[in-house]
Formats: C-alpha cells, structure tokens, sequence
C-alpha cells in the first residue's frame, strides 16, 4: 500500500522496511501492520490533539510525574511550549506504561520503539498468524470466561503492584490470541498512588470485565475483586501471585442522620464563637477583654 506520510520517516531510517496495510482506525491513533526485517509488527500513529476525540482529560493526567523542571513549569502554565510537552508527555505515556508492565509480567504487546508519534510494537495474532480478535469479538464458553477473566484479574493485580490502573479497560481493550486476553491501549494510564480518581478507576475497569465476562459465566456478576483489591493494596498487602477470592464484605451501616447534624450543629456554633472572639462582639458574653 501507499506509505502514509507519518510513517515515511521510519521508513526512511530503516526502522520499518514495508507498510502492509491498515489495521484499524480509532478514536486517538491509526494502526498499521509493517514489515520489518523478517517480523511482522504494528506501528500506531496517535493522531494529533485536535484530531482526537478521546480527551486528554485532567482526571487522567493527574499523578504523573515530570522530571524536568522547566518543563513542568510550562506545562503548568499552558505556555505554546507547555501545551507541545504536555501532548508529547500524553503520547509517551503508552509506552512508558508498556515497558513497566511487560517488566511486570502483564500481558500486553511487546514495545519495540517510539519515534516522531509512531509507536512500534509486536502484533498480537492467533495460532495461525491471523490477527487476534477484540475480546468482543469472540464467543465464549463459560470454562473460557472464568479463565480468561482470572488471567485478566491476574493482570489488573500485576498492574496495580507496578503502581498502573488502565483507566479504560473493556472488551474492546483486549485481544484474545492462543494464549488468552493481552491487554492493549494505554496512553490514559493512571497512577495508583498520585492520582486521586484511581480507585474509581480501578473499580470501573474491574466492573467492566466482570460485566463482560459475566455473560457467559454469571457467577461472576456477584464478586467483588476491585473492591478486595484496592482494600488490599491501601494496606500493604497486595504483591503480584495474591490468591483473590472476589469476596469483599461491603459496609452496610446506615448513617445516623440525627447525629450528623448534631456534630454540624456543633461546627456552627463554635465557629459562630470564635468569629465573635476575633470581632470582639461586645453583645458575646464569652467575648474576653484585651
């Protein structure tokens, strides 16, 4: 096929010998499949900012670390500059999430480089070399869904041990090749520990499989593995091989509302005190004298 453009300069310094064909088009990067050498992998071109529907939205940005200073400072300021190292920083983002996560043993494809926007990285396929399906793609047995949903749950613990919540993890953010579920799409990684919205991610992500995967094996509409695995990771005692049991004792104490608005009461009233204090309101009894 035609080269495209953006992928010209790769093609140029010998990082990719062949465009074969378009893989995918999606709401933040066309995928193409390339030749190099003798391997067969992906190049995801991320489109650029205004181009993208996905929002590069603060709750995700949230808890990432910029090492340079000046950088920093820019992209806090949202100078021309900011704005430039910002959309290099949510770019890179991916590929930073995938070199920790295949260090963590997570399932997702291989990274092989980030040039000029264009990530390289393995294609997934299945047995016979054909591209591997979505998950949504595919029809499960219900032997199928309760291992490919713990491989997943394995993966989400994986991740969330090398400090990493996907953010968006669906049916539609994992393929299933011989060997199960590969997790894909990350540019919108969180940071369990920096990001104040990681919880509710986690459970989103979670929910969102055990929906999925609960179609074909109900069961596992009634566990609770977000919630037994923030609960875990808030104490300590989370580590990569944890056996979850998807149990979790939910609270359900129902709040005194009579002693709600007595303790609110009581705010009210000493605040009311102390702004006379500071008045020195006359008319206030408790008032002292200066």
């Amino acid at each position: 096929m035609k080269t495209p453009k953006r992928l010209q300069p790769l093609l140029d310094d010998g990082l990719i010998d062949e465009v074969l064909t378009q893989l995918m088009s999606g709401k933040e990067a066309q995928v193409y499949v390339v030749r190099c050498g003798e391997e067969v992998r992906c190049a995801k071109v991320f489109k650029e900012a205004k181009q993208r529907s996905f929002k590069q939205a603060v709750q995700y940005q949230e808890g990432r670390k910029e090492r340079n200073s000046r950088r920093a400072r820019a992209m806090a300021k949202k100078t021309r500059y900011g704005q430039k190292e910002q959309e290099q920083a949510w770019l890179s983002a991916e590929v930073d999430a995938l070199y920790r996560l295949a260090a963590a043993d997570v399932r997702v494809p291989k990274p092989y480089g980030f040039v000029d926007g264009v990530l390289l990285m393995e294609m997934i396929t299945e047995a016979d070399g054909h591209v591997a399906p979505r998950l949504d793609d595919v029809t499960l047995t219900h032997e199928q869904a309760l291992a490919y949903h713990a491989k997943v749950i394995e993966d989400v613990v994986k991740m969330l041990c090398a400090g990493l919540i996907h953010g968006d993890l669906s049916e539609f953010n994992v393929l299933v090749d011989a060997d199960g579920p590969v997790i894909i799409d990350l540019p919108q990684a969180v940071d369990a520990a920096g990001n104040n919205s990681a919880e509710a991610m986690l459970e989103r992500d979670v929910n969102n499989m055990r929906a999925y995967f609960g179609r074909f094996a109900p069961e596992l509409l009634d566990t609770h593995y977000a919630k037994e695995m923030w609960a875990l990771y808030e104490s300590g005692e989370l580590h990569p091989d944890r056996q979850l049991t998807g149990y979790f004792e939910l609270d359900s104490h129902i709040a005194d509302v009579d002693e709600l608005m007595e303790v609110i009461d009581d705010a009210k009233e000493e605040e009311a005190e102390r702004q006379a204090r500071i008045r020195g309101d006359d008319d206030d009894p408790d008032a002292p004298s200066y």
